[in-house]
């Protein structure tokens, strides 16, 4: 079709309405991209496929960059575009073909013959003009380029169907390229189901983190990674937003700083969107989306406990549709854009004083009655609904996420800002929960008295009034003060208190939805702990392990199964692993101990920064162990990470006191200070129960400190004064006390016999000698032999009862039995280089350990001051954990400590304690060393 020239076009084409309103050239240019502007390669390669495909559709919402995209790439098309922007103003479709022929007009394309030979332009369009157009358009040798921008300001349907007329009929002489910020009226279905469309969508128009980098560089603004990261995720990638920013923060002293803090409430991102967006919508949609703002997300029915008025379904999708800042998440469920609801929040404050705190109010509610507990939460404590948040969290089960679990801290800190005007059952459980998880007992069980009476008034006055309360909201209620009765139990040492709340709890689980309690593994998760924590403070060992075995083993077929609340559980699972590595330990199982005790360390030690009761409590039984093995230095570094690991100010956790005590008296003992020994074990706790096993530690710490001042009766009476359960560990260093004092009691007698002797008193002689002593001795070697005869009781137990055995042997002047037993102790005592019960034992026992036979068997481990002290032993004394085989792999790739810990996850501490570990099992000191003997031994 050959182009007219000027001459033939007459006054109507300059002209686009009957007023004689002229055509502005602005309108048909290609708008000219500013020096700032980004050319995104993965765009423009897309965009290039609108050659092949007759309609192109680049949909995105205002400012997200569609018109200087589509139009950077037709200026270096290099061939003509025609180019028309839409406007408000514009009326029907007469207005918008004589636009459109203009258009294609003006790029080389002439309208058909006669069309606008009127000066005042179309003032009908019929169907002979659009098949004329079609027919002329479909005849082209190379199809016009044709850019609609501002599609979606043409809304009538009329226009559309004549759009997709023409496009249809013109086959491959047009190229219709579509700028809008909603879908047109064609149907689009039919061009993507033949694969003849080309589409941008707002999510594809996004800046990139690059993308945005180098948006910022050319306004003179270069930050680092992350910042970037952070505005690209605060804008999702806005175009405008982004280029506002970085103008904004042109004028800052500290852009970074400006661009991570800015309010967009008060800027002018906020100008733009305020005008371009909800300027443009009816006053009615202005008011949903102001309302909507308090909310992260949002559907119809909530939209409409909101606002008050019905079915504002329609609206929400529409604005989806239009690219309004509202994004679709599926399952009629929105939210704003992050920028869009900061704004519309800072306009409701005020356009509405005071509103925002109502709104907040009415979506917890609604929130909370459909059973969307986190955002529950959220809008009662914005609401300062304290009754509503508190109701929510302890109705749902969900109390013991204030003491465990990745959201405790975030959640202390939703419920700091209650006042003390603040009542209720469930406030005063809140308010329980906090002061317990900072150790704080007074307060706690201040609050969780009060918590009670609330409950049972509720209770009683439900009753009066011949109504009842909801099963599972009562039970819910009372099991939840349950959850925090054992923790008060266990931080109190109340076993008896421990053993009733788990009786309740029992009853109370039967009358609550299963599907609440399957959501809330930690419930049984830490009333099993406390109890079994309890327990252990009882000296009821067998018990105790029993509740403590059961978290344990839940929670790893839990990790196994990769089932949902896996975390919830992380902290009473290492809690329990400390307990029972120092029942392990108690009963003389070091190797046992020490493999739990790890396991222990390797776990989250905090949730959200909050030490759970037992923190440490793996590390002071890993300390214990280091001293049974003589590795003092090791213990005191031990003793010190425990120290760091410590819940801070409040009530000491009990048994985590006790072990500390433990592990530091046996320190000071081993570095040869009795008396700061007696001191260190006495655990600095008020309990209601005085727990057997602590009180005799610390009960044999006084003891030593008298027989070292050879104070034999004041020691006999401490030791008398002893009394179980106790465990074996304690008996068997009893018994070896007991022998003693009854050892150094027949020194002092034999003493005094002899000058009777010289006196010629003889009968009061033999008296002397005899008294006293016999009865300790055979006390101490028949609980010794006891020990040894039962097999559950481990090498921390069985040798030294065997020592107790073998002194009294020697005493007894029967050297061959003693050597005998010693070599069994040797033996038993060589896999867990169980080292400082021979070194306490006394200058009778090291004469005999130092003869020939006994000494090729301390060889290599007894003697010296560490592990790797003389020559190794010749072979793996104990199997390498999974765990340590891994770092020892990483050893071999000559990776630091520091590079191990972030390897592996696990902190720095933890990689040493592997090390010390692999170190003794291997029988070497080094780094070097560790992975020679590994290779020769084939564990690498």
């Amino acid at each position: 079709m050959a182009a007219r020239d000027d001459s033939a076009r007459g006054p109507a084409l300059g002209y686009a309405d009957p007023l004689g309103e002229p055509f502005l050239r602005t309108r048909f240019a290609v708008p000219a991209v500013p020096a700032t502007f980004v050319r995104r390669p993965r765009l423009t390669a897309h965009l290039d496929q609108a050659l092949d495909t007759p309609l192109t559709m680049v949909n995105g919402a205002a400012g997200a960059g569609k018109t200087l995209l589509v139009a950077d790439w037709a200026a270096r098309l290099g061939q003509p575009v025609a180019w028309f922007t839409n406007e408000a103003g514009d009326q029907g479709p007469g207005m918008f073909w004589a636009h459109v022929l203009h258009a294609l007009h003006t790029a080389g394309t002439p309208p058909p013959a006669g069309s606008l030979g009127s000066p005042g332009g179309l003032r009908m369009v019929d169907h002979r003009l659009l098949a004329r157009l079609a027919d002329e358009l479909s005849g082209r040798d190379r199809p016009a380029i044709l850019v609609l921008d501002e599609f979606d300001r043409q809304a009538a349907p009329e226009t559309a169907e004549q759009l997709e007329f023409v496009l249809h009929h013109a086959g491959r002489g047009l190229r219709l390229i579509l700028v809008t910020r909603t879908e047109p009226l064609l149907p689009l279905h039919r061009y993507r189901a033949a694969a003849a469309m080309t589409e941008i969508r707002n999510q594809d128009l996004a800046f990139t983190p690059e993308e945005a980098a180098d948006l910022l560089a050319r306004h003179g603004l270069r930050l680092p990674a992350d910042a970037t990261r952070a505005l690209v995720a605060r804008t999702r990638g806005w175009a405008a937003g982004l280029r506002l920013s970085a103008l904004a923060a042109q004028q800052s002293a500290d852009p970074e700083t400006y661009l991570k803090e800015f309010e967009a409430g008060h800027s002018t991102i906020a100008d733009f969107l305020l005008a371009e967006v909800v300027g443009r919508q009816p006053q009615r949609t202005q008011d949903l989306l102001l309302r909507v703002s308090v909310l992260d997300r949002f559907g119809p029915e909530l939209a409409e406990a909101l606002t008050g008025r019905p079915d504002p379904g329609p609206l929400l999708a529409g604005l989806c549709r239009q690219n309004a800042f509202v994004e679709d998440l599926g399952h009629s469920w929105y939210r704003l854009h992050p920028l869009f609801g900061e704004i519309l929040r800072v306009h409701l404050r005020a356009r509405s004083p005071g509103l925002e705190p109502e709104l907040h109010r009415r979506a917890a509610w609604w929130l909370r009655d459909h059973g969307a507990v986190p955002e529950a939460l959220a809008h009662g404590a914005a609401a300062g609904d304290w009754e509503c948040a508190a109701g929510t969290l302890v109705d749902d089960l969900a109390i013991g996420r204030l003491l465990t679990g990745p959201r405790a801290d975030d959640l202390t800190e939703l419920f700091s800002a209650m006042g003390p005007e603040d009542t209720g059952a469930a406030v005063d459980l809140v308010r329980a929960a906090r002061e317990l998880a900072e150790h704080d007992l007074d307060h706690g069980l201040a609050h969780l008295g009060r918590a009670e009476e609330s409950l049972d008034r509720d209770l009683a006055r439900s009753a009066r009034a011949g109504e009842r309360l909801p099963t599972g909201t009562a039970a819910a209620a009372r099991l939840s003060r349950v959850v925090l009765e054992s923790l008060a139990a266990r931080l109190t040492g109340a076993p008896d208190r421990a053993e009733e709340a788990m009786a309740e709890a029992v009853r109370l689980r039967r009358e609550v939805p299963a599907h609440l309690l399957a959501r809330h593994p930690e419930l049984t998760a830490l009333l099993l702990t406390h109890l079994g924590s309890a327990r252990l403070w009882a000296g009821h060992f067998d018990e105790a392990r029993a509740a403590l075995t059961e978290v344990t083993e839940a929670a790893e077929v839990a990790e196994a199964a990769e089932e949902p609340g896996v975390a919830l559980t992380e902290l009473p699972r290492e809690d329990c692993l400390g307990h029972l590595a120092l029942i392990d330990y108690l009963d003389g199982w070091l190797d046992r101990a020490e493999s739990r005790a790890l396991a222990a360390t390797d776990a989250t030690r905090h949730c959200g920064g909050r030490p759970f009761p037992g923190a440490g409590l793996g590390q002071l039984v890993l300390a214990a162990v280091a001293v049974d093995r003589d590795e003092l230095e090791w213990a005191g570094a031990l003793l010190d990470e425990a120290a760091e690991s410590a819940p801070g100010p409040g009530a000491p956790d009990p048994v985590t006191e006790a072990c500390r005590a433990l592990a530091t008296g046996r320190l000071r003992h081993a570095l040869g200070d009795p008396a700061a020994a007696a001191h260190a074990a006495e655990p600095v706790v008020e309990t209601r129960v005085t727990s057997p096993w602590a009180r005799a530690n610390t009960a044999l710490a006084a003891a030593a400190v008298l027989l070292a001042e050879g104070r034999t009766g004041a020691a006999a009476e401490v030791l008398d004064g002893i009394d179980g359960p106790y465990g074996p560990l304690c008996a068997a260093e009893l018994a070896w006390a007991r022998l003693t004092a009854g050892h150094a009691d027949r020194a002092g007698q034999a003493d005094r016999a002899d000058q009777a002797d010289r006196a010629g008193q003889a009968d009061r002689a033999g008296q002397a000698r005899h008294a006293g002593h016999a009865g300790h001795r055979e006390e101490a070697v028949e609980t010794a032999g006891r020990l040894c005869a039962d097999g559950r009781n481990g090498p921390g137990v069985t040798v030294r009862a065997t020592l107790v055995r073998a002194r009294a042997a020697a005493d007894a002047g029967d050297p061959g039995t003693a050597c005998k037993l010693l070599a069994r102790a040797l033996l038993e005592a060589r896999p867990d280089r169980l080292r400082r019960p021979f070194l306490d034992a006394g200058p009778e026992i090291r004469r005999l350990l130092d003869s020939p036979p006994l000494h090729g068997l301390a060889s290599g481990w007894l003697h010296g001051d560490g592990p790797g002290a003389g020559s190794p032993p010749p072979l793996l004394v104990e199997e390498l954990s999974g765990r340590e085989r891994e770092v020892l792999g990483r050893l071999a790739q000559m990776m630091s400590t520091q590079e191990i810990a972030a390897d592996l996850f696990v902190s720095v501490n933890t990689v040493k304690t592997h090390l010390k570990s692999v170190y003794r099992k291997l029988g070497v000191g080094r780094r070097g060393d560790a992975v020679r003997r590994a290779r020769e031994r084939g564990l690498l």
